[in-house]
């Protein structure tokens, strides 16, 4: 008897915050659809679907305003859960948006009493991180923005997120904690603009650190196509700086408000690529859903549906592996001449290139705008894998 290849264990290195299945359904326009979720059920429940681990906003684990022995109780029923299910705490994050008191942003409010208390917040929070296991902090500037020109000096901005970021990373080595930082980009909502929107505006933020090389990538496949952009293309670009430390994974259809929709849903070829992409590069990090189950489902649609993302993820794996391994495919690849892009454009430097005649003088220009480079038939074989008809 074999093993289903779709079910998914710990192996798969599938996560879920504590705030996608504990999602209330509530949104700007309605009341919640769904009690509170207690997090000791979610360990249980994502344990028994195959999950390899959970994640959390301090927030969706300690009540906000918590005293100490409210605080150390919800820990010390959290971590009995873990141990009891197995599962793993791989990240973590700070939660610096819901409060009122974060309106006008947290590491850039320009209250800077606000700005000290929620490095504050996050130090605490990085403590209880690392005292359950976490490698990863991640970083989502959900407030850091602004809706008008005059309110957010944004050169001034960014100095006091490079502050929070260099002041947080200090702290991390003084205490000799094993823990990275992951910058999470997100374009708007809810601010009307958010400080470092896409990809490339935090890999050029990461730059000017004190510690570039402690902080990293979480990008979400919806926030990048939020901003129209390509989410795969972008994750090849992170892993190629090494900077790509986690990934949220869900579904979005096109350019509106962020969906979270279940990982597969949305688009489905980005999906495929982005499948194909974590799966050939050897990716080691969790494969972490950050989505809301629709507000139109009860308690047994949440795990229908966190069940679903996973079971997607491995279905595009099943597909992707499927693709490179077909012949025709291999054949479609050297028609497109994929091959010579590996090959250094110059290997035999600038003199060299200089004297090739064939290089330029002697290239047949003509010849070479007469050939197809045969992508269509490619493309068409990949439709074909992911539609199950190869």
């Amino acid at each position: 008897m074999t093993s289903d290849p779709l079910a998914p264990t710990p192996a798969h290195r599938f996560t879920f915050g504590l705030w996608t299945v504990g999602w209330q359904g509530r949104d700007p326009f309605g009341d919640a659809t769904r009690p509170a979720l207690d997090p000791v059920e979610s360990v249980h429940r994502l344990a028994a679907l195959g999950a390899y681990g959970v994640t959390f906003h301090d927030d969706d684990l300690i009540p906000f305003a918590s005293g100490d022995a409210a605080r150390e109780q919800a820990v010390k029923r959290f971590r009995t859960a873990l141990d009891t299910a197995g599962l793993k705490v791989p990240m973590a994050t700070t939660n610096l948006f819901t409060h009122p008191v974060f309106k006008d942003g947290a590491f850039t409010a320009n209250d800077r009493g606000v700005r000290r208390y929620a490095l504050r917040k996050t130090i605490r929070n990085i403590d209880l991180a690392v005292e359950l296991g976490a490698s990863v902090y991640v970083a989502w500037g959900g407030r850091e923005g602004a809706e008008s020109g005059a309110a957010k000096d944004v050169r001034t901005a960014l100095d006091r997120l490079k502050e929070a970021f260099d002041l947080l990373g200090e702290y991390v080595e003084e205490q000799g904690y094993d823990l990275r930082f992951a910058i999470e980009p997100k374009p708007n909502e809810p601010r009307g603009d958010i400080l470092l929107p896409t990809i490339g505006h935090a890999l050029a933020f990461i730059d000017a650190l004190e510690r570039p090389e402690r902080v990293g990538l979480n990008p979400e496949v919806g926030h990048e196509q939020m901003a129209g952009l390509n989410f795969p293309h972008g994750i090849a670009q992170a892993l190629w700086h090494g900077k790509l430390f986690h990934i949220d994974l869900n579904g979005q259809s096109g350019i509106k408000y962020d969906q979270d929709l279940r990982f597969g849903a949305g688009d489905l070829r980005q999906a495929f690529w982005l499948v194909d992409l974590l799966e050939s590069a050897g990716y080691e990090g969790p494969r972490h859903f950050d989505f809301k189950p629709p507000r139109t489902e009860d308690g047994e649609g949440v795990w229908a549906s966190a069940a679903a993302c996973m079971r997607n993820y491995l279905l595009l794996a099943q597909r992707a592996r499927a693709f490179r391994s077909d012949p025709e495919v291999q054949a479609a690849l050297a028609a497109s001449r994929l091959p010579e892009l590996a090959l250094p454009t110059a290997e035999d430097g600038l003199a060299g290139l200089l004297a090739d005649r064939s290089a330029f003088e002697g290239f047949d220009v003509d010849a070479a705008a007469r050939r197809g480079m045969a992508f269509e038939q490619l493309d068409q074989l990949a439709l074909e894998h992911l539609l199950g008809a190869r």
